[in-house]
């Protein structure tokens, strides 16, 4: 951690700050468990609760973020981009993603919210994002440098370039989570989870929230949602899921899988769970329906049988020349679902989302994979 933070963690425990209505931190564990008692989930302080999972103010404010009002209830809908970034960051920091999830609740609605301050500018109280981490006034400059800054400038805050596409931005879902995630580090949060999320936010009605949906989420009480994916990252996205018409129940089962990886990352040569490129996004959709395709969207294309895109229909994979492929041997391929849209895995930087099939260009053409007769005989073997 910068020393500019360390700084403001001895302000906070020594009261300069926020005076008398700041708890010190060896009186909050005490104060935390008092609060778990009244929760109607079970929930244990200790981080090893909030790591499991069954296998998303008032002018006292003087933490990292700045709700105006910590809320109450939240959905328990957790987009599949947030949930991702959510455990990968925890992961990565040793943080648990429970608890970084019930703070993204109780913040933004995990970046559901449209109030002031989530997707641009700040709120009453200079904080942004869908992390609440203050940029400027009140909050504090938190993040450090501008809410949106090449990762190459050196700032004293928590600012991060998460997802690696050069950019450190408070708005965006994986730098936000990871921000939160170095704060809470350097709030003692692998020791004392609930003095940590006192220290972002110092309301004692804050941690009782945070608390109760990071114990929900560690006891899989919540539900993945479609993405939210990012408005400017290209012409022709959707963020919800069309119902599909699929014309039996291998392609039913390849788009479910395809529609549960939504908001992921893309991974050259990635085939899951975590993250995918284009071609392993739609093998494994097909593997988890028993259909065995070609790894490689060229031999994917040569797998066929082709079709007309007259006649395309869901299930269906639609190729692209792409950045390393050509008419004749295709760099890119999309999982068909109707309406003229696919699932992808486009590009680094992008996450797996629903697209237009015209977003990409004009299609090679289309082939229909389950329809492969190796696959039919195989299926009708088994």
């Amino acid at each position: 951690m910068t020393s500019r933070l360390l700084e403001r963690r001895e302000e906070i425990s020594s009261g300069r700050r926020g005076g008398p209505r700041i708890v010190l931190f060896g009186a909050i564990g005490l104060i935390g468990a008092g609060l778990l008692a009244l929760l109607a989930v079970p929930i244990l302080i200790g981080a090893n609760m909030f790591f499991a999972e069954n296998a998303g103010c008032s002018g006292q404010q003087t933490g990292i973020t700045g709700q105006p009002q910590a809320a109450a209830k939240a959905k328990n809908g957790i987009p599949a981009d947030y949930l991702h970034w959510y455990k990968a960051v925890g992961q990565q920091y040793g943080v648990p993603w429970t608890l970084l999830a019930g703070i993204g609740t109780v913040e933004s609605d995990n970046g559901q919210s449209t109030l002031p301050g989530v997707h641009s500018g700040a709120n009453a109280f200079g904080a942004a994002g869908p992390m609440q981490i203050g940029i400027e006034g009140r909050a504090t400059d938190v993040w450090g440098g501008a809410a949106i800054h090449p990762a190459s400038e050196v700032v004293s805050g928590v600012a991060t370039d998460e997802d690696g596409n050069g950019i450190a931005n408070v708005y965006d879902p994986a730098d936000a989570i990871a921000g939160a995630a170095k704060y809470l580090l350097d709030a003692g949060v692998q020791t004392n989870p609930s003095a940590a999320v006192f220290a972002y936010n110092h309301l004692q009605s804050y941690v009782q929230s945070v608390l109760y949906w990071a114990g929900a989420y560690a006891g899989g009480k919540y539900t993945t949602v479609s993405a939210q994916l990012p408005s400017a990252a290209c012409a022709g996205t959707s963020t919800t899921l069309p119902s599909i018409d699929a014309p039996n129940q291998a392609v039913s089962t390849a788009i479910a899988f395809a529609e549960q990886q939504i908001g992921k990352p893309y991974l050259w040569g990635g085939t899951g769970p975590d993250a995918f490129d284009c071609s392993g996004l739609v093998m494994m959709a097909y593997r988890a329906a028993g259909v065995y395709i070609p790894r490689t969207s060229e031999y994917q294309w040569t797998f066929g049988p082709r079709v007309p895109a007259s006649q395309a229909e869901p299930g269906d994979l639609v190729f692209f020349p792409g950045s390393d492929g050509t008419v004749t041997s295709p760099g890119h391929v999309g999982l068909v679902i109707g309406n003229g849209k696919m699932i992808e895995a486009f590009a680094t930087g992008t996450p797996i989302r629903i697209a237009l099939i015209t977003a990409d260009g004009p299609p090679v053409g289309y082939t229909r994979p389950w329809a492969n007769p190796s696959v039919a005989q195989a299926t009708t073997a088994g």
